[in-house]
């Protein structure tokens, strides 16, 4: 087990991180769960070791670059790195007012997490991938859909999408496929405080009318981490039960 590819997980702490990082566990690689909340990250390393899981807890704040790089140090011991899933974001708490009411200091924030924070993770990262590997970006269908009252959460999951197509062109050359998740609200704890209104819409509109779940992700997680999907990158799936249709 200790020569297992080992892929890195970014706010694997708790809900979809925490499920990918224990479905890569189960699939075999070995796991580093990169999250800012020391606490929540021993208790999820603890809980995929008894599982019987290899997995090794790193603390790191995605936007800040020294904590970014500590990461990287800890990632190049461990290696060889296979995999990374930026997942890594903030979610609660950020929607209600429309795009002129939001100040300067939330649209700062939301884009220095959730947009720069993949950027700077795969860009520490990145030299330490042999001769293949596998990125997942986690977006959001709320920039597929355009949600209202979300403006600069749907700028930074945007970002997102572009930044997947740009290290996709960039990448491909050396074996490692860049790839894009879009959730549609999933019910996690990141999740816990999006208006009714915002759950009412996805339940009224959805193929599939029953709520989502991150189980309902780490599947398609999973395959975009393998060798099957080795000729597949730059491609954006959204995955929220019809909620968006492309």
């Amino acid at each position: 087990m200790t020569d297992a590819p080992l892929v890195v997980v970014t706010g694997a702490g708790r809900g979809l991180g925490l499920a990918m990082a224990r479905r890569a566990g189960e699939d075999g690689f070995r796991v580093v769960v990169a999250e800012v909340d020391a606490e929540r990250g021993t208790a999820a390393t603890a809980a995929l070791k008894a599982e019987g899981i290899a997995a090794h807890f790193v603390r790191c704040d995605v936007a800040d670059p020294a904590s970014v790089d500590e990461l990287a140090s800890s990632v190049r011991a461990l290696g060889p790195l296979y995999g990374l899933v930026n997942n890594a974001a903030l979610a609660n708490g950020v929607g209600g007012k429309e795009f002129q009411d939001i100040d300067i200091a939330a649209w700062d924030r939301l884009m220095t997490v959730n947009a720069r924070g993949p950027w700077l993770v795969a860009k520490a990262l990145h030299p330490l991938f042999g001769t293949s590997g596998r990125i997942v970006n986690i977006a959001s269908d709320a920039a597929l859909y355009g949600s209202p009252r979300l403006a600069h959460y749907i700028a930074s999951k945007g970002a997102v999408i572009a930044l997947t197509r740009a290290m996709a062109r960039e990448l491909g050359e050396r074996g490692i496929t860049v790839n894009a998740l879009a959730p549609g609200l999933t019910e996690c704890e990141a999740t816990e405080t999006v208006p009714a209104e915002r759950h009412g819409l996805y339940a009224a509109n959805r193929a599939i009318s029953r709520a989502q779940q991150p189980d309902d992700l780490v599947g398609l997680a999973a395959f975009l981490l393998s060798e099957e999907s080795r000729y597949l990158t730059g491609q954006v799936i959204a995955v929220n039960g019809g909620f968006t249709m492309n």
